[in-house]
């Protein structure tokens, strides 16, 4: 499959939530397989925090020939957020008004500003009907605001690991990852690899909340009972910090993890619950059980006040990064929701 990004090039303003707006923008999009004659084998992707519009990439056993989302039966869509670091309008990109990269000038952007940047992509691809949205974490995030934003849009919502409003506790763990960037004196400094070593500390807090201490008292234990230095869990998140040092940057983690503390999907429609209770689609909410970060009990709110919707839970130790990792038992839950459906 074409790994190659496209670019569609927006040249109007595009107004932001929060006021302001940007002066044009440029969508990074991937496509897999074509749209039939119907269009009513569409299934949009949403990505999570640092991935990118290459779903195959970042969920190679659930997209893919002979896969769950085969591009053989369907039109598989994904596009780059906004802020991101892979193609769209972001940090590093050069404000038109300025002829300089944004850097830390870049406007602040909300969940709703991306679905209103995947509402332009949709329109410029001539998609009148999607058969699955889905995306775990802030994909999900994106995916409910879009099933409540364009209700006759999606047959289907797939949710995977995410939540209706963005819990204290993981904005705590954003704020601490913003407060290591900025503890690098480089990121005010306004230059490409401005702030890298506080985002290696940043990814390190992270990846805390992205599994638990059960997965870690596990995996990096170490046997040898006369070790002093050099631990395996040590190890882990050095390596992990560098992992994301060569392929994204500080400005748009930082301005990506504000983005999704802005996620509240009962802000000025009432409350939560009355936003979700006007999705039409046929919505399936899949938890983590030992996800610390988005817990299961998150995803059961939404199947409560979706009026046509199921919660499944799926046993991983894995925690939050369950919903990259269990792709076995994903493919099959999610078949199961499709025959559910045709019976």
């Amino acid at each position: 499959m074409n790994t190659k990004p496209q670019f569609l090039k927006y040249d109007q303003e595009f107004p932001l939530e929060l006021g302001g707006n940007l002066p044009g923008i440029k969508i990074a999009f991937h496509t897999y397989g074509k749209m039939n004659v119907a269009g009513d084998n569409v299934i949009w992707i949403c990505h999570a925090l640092t991935a990118n519009s290459d779903s195959p990439d970042w969920w190679p056993e659930l997209v893919g020939r002979g896969k769950l989302y085969d591009p053989d039966q369907h039109f598989i869509v994904c596009a780059n957020m906004i802020g991101s670091c892979y193609g769209t309008t972001g940090p590093l990109s050069v404000n038109p008004e300025t002829g300089k990269p944004w850097y830390r000038s870049f406007p602040d952007i909300t969940i709703r500003d991306q679905v209103a940047m995947l509402e332009i992509l949709r329109e410029h691809l001539g998609i009148e009907k999607i058969h699955t949205v889905t995306g775990g974490s802030m994909g999900g995030q994106q995916a409910l605001e879009w099933a409540i934003l364009k209700p006759e849009l999606f047959d289907n919502v797939v949710l995977l690991a995410s939540n209706a409003s963005l819990s204290p506790w993981a904005i705590a763990f954003n704020q601490s990852q913003r407060l290591a960037i900025e503890a690098d004196a480089s990121y005010f400094e306004d230059k490409d690899y401005g702030g890298i070593a506080g985002m290696k500390a940043a990814r390190s807090i992270a990846l805390l909340s992205y599994r638990n201490g059960n997965a870690y008292n596990i995996r990096q234990f170490e046997t040898d009972v006369n070790k002093v230095s050099d631990f395996k869990a040590a190890s882990y998140q050095n390596y992990q910090g560098e992992k994301l040092a060569r392929r994204f940057n500080a400005y748009s983690y930082h301005l990506i993890t504000r983005m999704m503390d802005t996620h509240n999907l009962g802000r000025n429609r009432g409350s939560i619950e009355n936003a979700l209770s006007g999705i039409k689609s046929n919505t399936l909410a899949i938890g983590v059980s030992s996800d610390i970060l988005f817990p299961p009990e998150e995803l059961k709110f939404i199947a409560e006040h979706v009026p046509i919707s199921k919660y499944v839970e799926i046993d991983s130790p894995f925690g939050h990064d369950g919903f990259l990792v269990e792709s076995e038992q994903i493919a099959e839950v999610v078949n199961n929701f499709y025959q559910h459906q045709k019976k």
